[in-house]
């Protein structure tokens, strides 16, 4: 996206001391401003050069900035228009807002409003084309729909590409929702194996008597119900990839059998006596920290190396910030089509509210909500009422990646937040000050400058307290 720095505005009024005025108030902020007295001379220099914003008083002496508006929109579209006029009304207003214009200025106006509205327009028209330049790559860039062009993800392509030839086992790493399966399917299917099957167990959803039988197969009559011989999964799998997702919720008993799988490449089905060869391409996921369940005891540190010969990490969606549009174009096309909709684009406005959240539940989260967004929508356009049901604590208290360190930074931050927002980031800071400094209240209190009872007060109203 081109910076505001190297953004062009042409100022049309007939009054040079109103044209100075402008020029002055954005050079500083790094505009490349030009200037025309009249209609006529504004259209010649638009054939030149493009501008991202034309500036024009509504009375000109060849023409009405209504008629230059409507010039500008028919022949340079992408090209922002506010209207600026000493004796506007409602109707004016309105009037130019339909035929395009961004916004609409009274002389005299403060300086500050003009460059913040200026600032307002020039980004509006970035984020446009930045909307039609990623729906236009939007086919070009995802491996069996991974979707992304950031450097996190970059990263993440390269160690596709690099492991997907191999016969290593790989072990996908990630908070929910962040697309690990989708991993494990781009490894597959740009492997030597993508003819032949990809299989998938989440080890977090069936019980622990049932994994078993479910990985290796079973014997006729070797546990109750067991009325026939059952293939496993790993033999389903042969040939091609078996992919076992939440891998830290396998049983214990049961990683010592998978690490024999993975060591020797035979396995035993429940109630068998002979041993079956096997080969079959591991693939592993977990949103937990497998490291820490190693000394914790609850997962076994043999099985842990012999699954993380080649790790990948998936980034949540909020360290990957810049995918966002990308993804949300995505999951729009697809779900329009599904769902019989006509919605086609989103809105500046909108996708700044979707830029700006947190996104706890991942890609998942953004894909749930781009669907929702269309069933709500009225007309093509999702827009910022559309996505009303977005709570303000999930967008506003975005505006920074970090916590607040002291109390003077909680004040501060609080000011533009309603009372939902003010209330997490209270709780945000609190908690953070106790993990700092090991949950010694005193300690943390003073980190943050404030008295022990108001810092101990905060906790009890959050209902904080110390770790058992």
């Amino acid at each position: 996206m081109q910076s505001k720095n190297k953004a062009r505005v042409l100022i049309v009024d007939d009054e040079e001391i109103v044209r100075a005025s402008c020029r002055k108030l954005l050079q500083p902020h790094g505009y490349r401003v030009s200037e025309a007295e009249d209609a006529g001379r504004a259209l010649r220099l638009m054939e030149t050069t493009s501008f991202d914003l034309a500036l024009s008083d509504l009375k000109l002496p060849d023409a009405s900035g209504i008629e230059l508006l409507k010039d500008i929109k028919e022949v340079y579209p992408d090209t922002e228009v506010i209207l600026m006029t000493g004796y506007g009304t409602v109707s004016t207003a309105v009037e130019a807002m339909k035929l395009g214009a961004y916004d609409y200025v009274e002389k005299p106006f403060r300086p500050e409003e003009l460059v913040s509205l200026v600032e307002r327009a020039i980004e509006r028209k970035r984020l446009r084309e930045e909307n039609i330049r990623l729906k236009k790559e939007l086919s070009a860039q995802y491996i069996k729909n991974i979707v992304g062009t950031s450097k996190a993800m970059e990263k993440v392509f390269r160690l596709i590409g690099t492991v997907a030839p191999t016969a290593s086992t790989v072990l996908i790493t990630g908070e929910s929702g962040t697309g690990k399966e989708l991993v494990a399917r781009a490894i597959h299917y740009n492997s030597p194996r993508k003819d032949m099957p990809f299989v998938v167990i989440d080890c977090g959803t069936l019980a622990d008597e049932l994994i078993e039988s479910e990985l290796f197969g079973h014997k006729r009559g070797s546990f109750t119900g067991a009325v026939t011989d059952k293939k496993g999964l790993i033999e389903e799998a042969e040939g091609g990839t078996l992919f076992l997702d939440e891998i830290g919720n396998l049983p214990l008993p049961l990683q010592s059998k998978l690490l024999r799988v993975l060591q020797e490449k035979e396995y035993r089905p429940v109630g068998d006596k002979k041993s079956i060869k096997v080969d079959t391409r591991f693939i592993t996921a977990t949103n937990k920290d497998l490291s820490a369940m190693v000394k914790a005891g609850t997962f076994r540190e043999d099985l842990f190396y012999r699954l993380d010969i080649f790790p990948i990490h998936v980034p949540p969606l909020r360290e990957r910030r810049e995918d966002i549009p990308l993804l949300a174009y995505h999951f729009l096309r697809k779900y329009s089509e599904e769902l019989g909709k006509e919605v086609k684009n989103i809105s500046a406005e909108a996708m700044r509210i979707l830029t700006s959240c947190r996104w706890p539940g991942n890609i998942r989260e953004l894909e749930n909500t781009i669907q929702r967004a269309i069933l709500l929508a009225d007309n093509s356009t999702i827009k910022p009422e559309t996505l009303g049901f977005l709570t303000p604590s999930r967008t506003e208290l975005s505006r920074t990646e970090q916590p607040p360190r002291n109390i003077e930074e909680l004040k501060e931050m609080k000011k533009d937040l309603r009372e939902r927002s003010t209330e997490e980031l209270e709780r945000v800071f609190i908690a953070e000050a106790l993990k700092r400094n090991e949950w010694n209240i005193s300690r943390a209190a003073r980190d943050v400058g404030m008295q022990r009872s108001n810092f101990h007060a905060l906790m009890k109203k959050h209902g904080i307290s110390r770790p058992k």
